[in-house]
């Protein structure tokens, strides 16, 4: 009978180290959908006839424990035995000495195991990475590296690897590095490259740490720790730039500025630039010169129905307030002479209102479809639109600056508008206040 009840009481602990390995913690005193939260996402469990909060589960030990203590003397007594194994402890069975405490210790026992096996993990992972290193090939040149078809300059050229970008070894032939590099494979002369050890050090100055967001709306916090003031939000899929690596934790960059997210819900990867193929170059060349003329035809088309509207009356306006439209041809000046009407106004999450609140890519994107350009609504997906301008040097009016989880457009004289923060709202800035990714022109 009491061994009966013994038996529940384990089953019980069994319960409450299953739920410890979802990242339960001794101090998860409500219930599940309570604690969850609070790790970075929106998680719902649905509600099930019998509870399963921790306390409960305390509850039941206690209840069972208080039965019939003379026969469970006993019948332990009979058993042979004055332990009872739980979660892979021994802990005595004299009544009533499956405690709270015993109970909270083996969950704290369960979740630091948890999370040094994930820790180690990581570990592994990144030095199996930096091992992957060695077997690299990275130019060191002012512009690019031909790359030929044969271990000579009297080869063809088959593709460019551009400065600081990566290819694979495969073989070295008199003084010449076999290499493959996305859609690429030939050779470079070995005296514009590294590898072996010399590209593990140079390989983490060039290559970029990414983390991509693997959960619906990940908590950017002001501090490593669960605990600790959330400073943004970023959506599912955004990439963002790690700048240090902690345990659990990874330090990235955010429009708000410097936070931490857990490194539960990333994925972290290490980006190089690749090689560039001839027939790739050209292709590039091409779309990026269509899709530049299809967007002015398309701010032409819209220019002009705006300049009738106006001329018969009628105005542009959301939510009430009216505005001008941009005169003249499409150009990025216009692009720029309108979205400044909009400075002052907020900065909300998820959004695409200019008058009544947007987030940036929201904002360039509402922006740039008022010139019938359709921009997607993503800070990271907006890297890969219209054509590639080389520097902030060479930006124009229009031009869309790309950071790590943030997007604007140039103004001119160093400076972009954007949808800030909650706190700013849109303004204007110094474009290179933060570390640039990208520049892409689509005028």
């Amino acid at each position: 009978m009491k061994i009966q009840n013994v038996r529940i009481a384990v089953c019980a602990v069994a319960a409450v180290i299953t739920f410890s390995g979802m990242g339960l913690t001794a101090s998860a005193a409500g219930d599940v959908n309570s604690v969850l939260p609070s790790a970075g996402i929106d998680y719902s469990m649905a509600p099930s006839e019998k509870s399963t909060s921790l306390s409960d589960m305390k509850e039941d030990v206690k209840r069972e424990e208080s039965k019939d203590l003379t026969a469970s003397t006993a019948e332990v007594a009979v058993k042979g035995t004055d332990e009872i194994p739980i979660g892979g402890m021994l802990e005595s069975s004299t009544p009533s000495t499956i405690s709270e405490k015993k109970i909270e210790q083996t969950i704290v026992v369960s979740e630091g195991y948890t999370k040094d096996l994930r820790e180690a993990s990581n570990a592994a992972k990144l030095r199996e990475e930096e091992e992957g290193f060695k077997n690299l090939v990275i130019a060191k040149v002012s512009n690019y590296v031909n790359v030929r078809d044969i271990p000579s300059e009297d080869g063809n050229i088959v593709g460019k690897l551009y400065d600081k970008s990566v290819g694979t070894f495969i073989e070295e032939t008199d003084g010449w590095y076999k290499i493959s590099s996305g859609s690429v494979e030939g050779y470079v002369k070995a005296e514009f490259c590294v590898t072996g050890d010399a590209a593990v050090e140079l390989a983490k100055e060039v290559g970029t740490r990414i983390a991509t967001v693997t959960t619906t709306t990940l908590k950017v916090r002001e501090e490593p720790g669960m605990d600790t003031t959330v400073l943004g939000l970023v959506p599912i899929e955004d990439q963002l730039i790690v700048t240090q690596e902690l345990e659990g934790w990874v330090k990235v960059n955010i429009e708000e500025g410097d936070g931490y997210v857990s490194n539960e819900f990333v994925t972290l990867s290490t980006e190089f630039v690749k090689a560039e193929s001839i027939a790739e170059e050209q292709a590039r060349l091409a779309k990026e010169e269509a899709a530049r003329k299809a967007a002015q035809e398309a701010a032409r088309k819209k220019a002009a129905e705006q300049s009738a509207s106006s001329s018969s009356g009628e105005s542009s306006s959301e939510s009430g307030k009216t505005y001008a439209p941009p005169s003249g041809s499409a150009s990025g000046q216009a692009v720029v002479d309108f979205a400044l009407q909009f400075v002052g106004n907020p900065y909300v999450y998820g959004g695409t209102s200019l008058t009544n609140g947007a987030d940036c890519s929201g904002f360039v994107m509402s922006v740039y479809n008022n010139f019938g350009v359709s921009l997607p609504h993503s800070s990271a997906a907006d890297r890969n639109v219209g054509a590639t301008v080389n520097g902030l040097e060479n930006a124009q009016p229009g031009d869309i600056i790309c950071y790590s989880g943030h997007v604007g457009i140039y103004v001119g004289n160093g400076q972009i508008v954007h949808a800030s923060t909650s706190r700013t709202g849109i303004i204007v800035s110094n474009a290179s206040y933060r570390s640039i990714l990208s520049i892409r022109r689509i005028f």
